[in-house]
């Protein structure tokens, strides 16, 4: 099992900056990928951006630019700084663990932070 927990996020104005921060624990070893997905109301959740253990990272286009992932292996945790932010951001916001090995996937969630985009 993998615990996350993310913290950051909140109220921001368009153009501002946010930071959402995830922290991993529990059976964490080898290759996997951590990632931040969000969610609108009425809409799906969908992928913003990941990262993998060996650093390779991959955006959604609305976010590349302006979005940055980071993560720390030894510390099991992983960032990501939102700049120039626009209200269509405005979603719950999930740190996502995701591991692929022999006998399956096994994919971990947070529960969640709200980042708000209004004037």
């Amino acid at each position: 099992q993998v615990q996350l927990v993310e913290s950051g996020g909140g109220l921001g104005q368009p153009g501002e900056s946010l930071r959402l921060s995830c922290a991993a624990s529990g059976r964490i070893s080898g290759t996997y990928v951590m990632g931040w997905y969000r969610q609108a109301p009425g809409k799906q959740r969908e992928l913003v951006a990941s990262i993998t253990t060996s650093g390779s990272t991959n955006y959604a286009d609305s976010v590349k630019g302006r979005f940055i992932i980071s993560g720390d292996n030894a510390k099991n945790t992983m960032d990501l700084q939102m700049r120039s932010l626009k209200p269509e951001d405005t979603a719950v916001y999930y740190c996502n663990h995701k591991k692929v090995t022999l006998g399956g996937t096994f994919e971990y969630w947070g529960q969640g932070t709200q980042v708000t985009v209004s004037s």
